[in-house]
């Protein structure tokens, strides 16, 4: 498997059952180059996650809670919020768990709280958490932590954070990093995985932003 951050809460995912992009922003967010998928998830209907018409290939688009199987990859959409007030502020937000070359991925997209104890029981096992932390409008830094120590996952991917291509009022990837006990994390341009590579204890990975 093989997973490159290319924007905000965007990632492609590739696997040998398919190719997955989440949350495709729009083109305010930069250009994401020639991007191709077979699946597009999308946790909520805003600029900054739901440009689906960027992916090319026809890909299956899957935006709302439930149980999906698409191309051998088992997609669970669980309804989460947007924000601390269970969706009185920005709405509903939608996590998605995705299983693939035996690897779950879970992919939390804006989430605005930490997960309550029924969320946490409906994820399960998660291998690898793809987290916002930023703050704003989804969870801080702390929170994010918080979030970690509640679904155990093997790996952490950061997302949604202050960068040097994303003008926004959000933290700093620094702050999350502090609240990990994480003093050193080297980006590095992808991350290739297989089962058997998963660590014992849970690891922060920092990926830089790359085009497709």
């Amino acid at each position: 498997m093989e997973i490159t951050w290319l924007a905000h809460s965007c990632f492609r995912i590739r696997a040998r059952e398919a190719v997955v992009v989440t949350d495709p922003p729009g083109k305010e967010w930069g250009s994401l180059g020639a991007l191709q998928a077979d699946i597009v998830t999308i946790s909520h209907r805003h600029g900054g996650h739901g440009n689906h018409e960027a992916v090319t290939g026809d890909p299956r688009v899957v935006d709302r809670p439930g149980e999906y199987e698409i191309k051998d990859v088992a997609i669970r959409g669980i309804s989460t919020y947007h924000d601390a007030e269970k969706g009185e502020v920005r709405g509903r937000n939608t996590v998605f768990l995705l299983e693939m070359e035996s690897i779950a991925v879970c992919h939390l997209g804006d989430l605005g709280h930490v997960p309550n104890a029924s969320q946490t029981e409906e994820l399960g096992n998660v291998d690898v958490l793809l987290l916002p932390v930023g703050g704003g409008s989804t969870i801080d830094a702390t929170k994010a932590a918080e979030t970690v120590s509640l679904i155990t996952p093997k790996i952490v991917i950061p997302m949604h954070y202050q960068d040097q291509r994303m003008r926004m009022d959000l933290e700093p990837l620094d702050r999350f990093l502090k609240e990990m006990g994480v003093s050193e994390a080297a980006p590095t341009a992808r991350l290739n995985l297989s089962k058997s590579q998963l660590p014992s204890e849970t690891q922060v990975i920092v990926l830089e932003r790359r085009r497709a």
